[in-house]
Order: structure tokens, then C-alpha cells, then sequence
């Protein structure tokens, strides 16, 4: 039977815990010192198709395509390691396992992460996430759009959504409305040119993830904290 929680946060992976910026910088410099900057430029302009045509990105399907023209290259089936090897630890943010601890003094935490079905999975584990959220991950194609399958998994009075894009926060906004709680942490390329205009604006907005370690549940849950405390 599903534990019906009184608060579930929502915490969101790339840009959000951890430096997915960082990653694709050192991905590029890895495939441009094992096969030239054409080749680099060649991956990248697939790695763009793909996520055109999915809506996510699919680093080890635009691998799959690279790999045309250069199945004798040695350095090919070394790429693939280096993807799945890469230590996503050391790219979390500062205070990021502090903020997921202080949420879940608060409430339920839950990854919310849109992504492939094996890289994304890898990723979280790989960077530790998996273990201090105790497995409680969700990945989706994308995740506004599965609302209704999250909330099956995690029922709860009140989410509060934590994440770099703010369009994807108006989206589950406008769906769940004041049952959500949006968060907009101004980390990383999308949150710098994200429009000023998007409606509806987030609840909240911090400059790191490091800042929740300082908001109590009634900073920005005054009415869930109530429902909160009546189910004590």
C-alpha cells in the first residue's frame, strides 16, 4: 500500500544537483583530443538532431550514429566507458547532498528527471544521487507530461518542484496548480536564457541549490506546512 505524504519535493538532476554544464564541457574536450574537432562537431550536431527528434537528451543514441565511419577506431569503444564511467560525484553541486538532507527533514524527496532509460539511470546512480534519495527516482521522456503517473507513485497534499527550467515549472503549475510549489534554481545554460516572460512566473526563486539548506517548510509551504501539521 502507497504512504499518502503530507509534502513531496520534487528535485529535478541537470543544472539543478548537479553540473550537466561541467559534463558536456569535458565530454566535448574528450572527443575532440580522441578524434579531432571535426569529429567533435560531427557528434554534437547528432547529439542536437537527437534531442530535436526525442525531447531529451541521448548521449549513448547520438553515440550509437557517431560510430558510422569509425568502427575501426580504437578510441570509439573507449567513448562509451568514458560515458559511463565519467564521476558524476565530483560534478554535484556545492551543498547539494546539505539542501536533499534538509528536504528530507521536511518532507518526501523524489527525483524528478527527464531522460533516457539507461544513461539518465547511470548518471543518478553514478553521482551518488540514487543512494541519498534511497532509490525514490522517477525519470520520464517528459516528466510534466506524467504528473498523473507521479502522483500514483508518490500521492501527497502538496509538491514543491525544484528546477533549472522554468517553462517545464509553469507547465506543472499550470496542471497542478496551487497543489505545486515551483522552485527556479538560476543554475546552468538554461536558466541564464530562460525568458523573463514565462507564465506562470515561479513561486520561488534561489541563486543555488545550496540556498534551500536555509528555508524552513513555512518559508515557502505556508499552507502545506498547515496540512502538515494537522496529520502530526
Amino acid at each position: 500500500m502507497l504512504n499518502h505524504y503530507p509534502i513531496v519535493f520534487l528535485l529535478d538532476v541537470d543544472n539543478t544537483l548537479l553540473d550537466n554544464d561541467r559534463f558536456g564541457a569535458d565530454l566535448d574536450a574528450h572527443l575532440e583530443q580522441a578524434f579531432g574537432r571535426d569529429q567533435r562537431e560531427r557528434y554534437r550536431a547528432i547529439y542536437d538532431t537527437l534531442r530535436n527528434e526525442l525531447g531529451y537528451a541521448d548521449y549513448l543514441g547520438a553515440l550509437q550514429r557517431f560510430r558510422d565511419g569509425l568502427d575501426n577506431d580504437p578510441a570509439l569503444l573507449k567513448l562509451s566507458a568514458y560515458l559511463l564511467d565519467y564521476p558524476f560525484a565530483e560534478r554535484l553541486y556545492p551543498q547539494a547532498r546539505e539542501a536533499i538532507a534538509h528536504l528530507q527533514s521536511l518532507g518526501h524527496t523524489v527525483i524528478l528527471s527527464d531522460g533516457d532509460v539507461v544513461f539518465q539511470p547511470r548518471k543518478v546512480q553514478r553521482s551518488g544521487l540514487w543512494n541519498l534519495l534511497r532509490g525514490d527516482v522517477l525519470i520520464y521522456v517528459h516528466k510534466q507530461d506524467m504528473l498523473a503517473a507521479m502522483q500514483q507513485r508518490y500521492p501527497a497534499a502538496h509538491y514543491v518542484m525544484v528546477d533549472d527550467k522554468p517553462q517545464i515549472l509553469a507547465d506543472m503549475k499550470r496542471i497542478l496548480g496551487a497543489r505545486l510549489t515551483t522552485v527556479f534554481v538560476r543554475q546552468g545554460h538554461y536558466a541564464a536564457t530562460a525568458p523573463a516572460d514565462i507564465s506562470p512566473r515561479p513561486d520561488r526563486s534561489i541563486a543555488c541549490i545550496g540556498d534551500l539548506r536555509q528555508h524552513t517548510l513555512d518559508d515557502f509551504l505556508p499552507a502545506a506546512y498547515a496540512v502538515a501539521a494537522a496529520s502530526l
